[in-house]
C-alpha cells in the first residue's frame, strides 16, 4: 500500500513536478507555458485547483487545473510510470474536480493526445465523455512557445 498525500500544488513544487514531467515517456513540454514562470502565472491565477500527489518527499503525480470562471480545464495530468495502477490518478482527479466545484465551476474539460492510449483509457474509465460533436481549434500566438516530447 502506498502512503500518498494528495494536496494543492504550490510554486515550491515546481522542480519536483518538472522532474516528473521529464520522466514520462512521450510527455509534451512547452518551452514558455511549462517554465517555472509559466507555471507560476498559472498557479497565481488558479491558486487552489492544481494538484500534486506526494510520496515521502517525491512528487509522483500532478495535475495543472484551472478555470475561466465558467469551465474548468485539466492539463498535464500524470502519474509516475512506476506508481500507476494504484488509484493515484483518480484521487488527484477527484481532488481537482472537487476544488473546481468549490469555486462554483459546473463543467470541466481536458485534452488528451490521440496517441496517448493510457490517458484516453483512464479518462473514459473515469467517466469523461469523448466528444464527437465539436472540433477543437487552436492558434499559436507566440512561436517561441515550442512543444518538445520526451523520448
Amino acid at each position: 500500500m502506498l502512503d500518498v498525500k494528495i494536496r494543492v500544488m504550490e510554486l515550491s513544487d515546481y522542480e519536483g513536478v518538472h522532474d516528473l514531467w521529464m520522466s514520462i515517456h512521450g510527455f509534451g513540454i512547452r518551452s514558455i507555458d511549462d517554465s517555472k514562470e509559466g507555471v507560476e502565472k498559472f498557479i497565481k491565477r488558479n491558486p487552489n485547483t492544481s494538484v500534486v500527489a506526494v510520496e515521502g518527499d517525491r512528487i509522483i503525480g500532478a495535475i495543472l487545473c484551472g478555470h475561466d470562471g465558467r469551465r474548468g480545464t485539466l492539463y498535464h495530468v500524470c502519474v509516475a510510470e512506476d506508481k500507476r495502477q494504484h488509484g493515484i490518478g483518480s484521487k488527484m482527479a477527484d481532488f481537482a474536480l472537487e476544488q473546481l466545484k468549490k469555486e462554483g465551476i459546473n463543467k470541466a474539460t481536458l485534452i488528451a493526445f490521440t496517441s496517448n492510449t493510457v490517458g484516453n483509457a483512464f479518462w473514459k474509465h473515469y467517466g469523461f465523455d469523448f466528444r464527437e460533436d465539436l472540433n477543437y481549434y487552436d492558434i499559436t500566438l507566440n512561436s517561441n512557445n515550442i512543444t518538445t516530447f520526451n523520448p
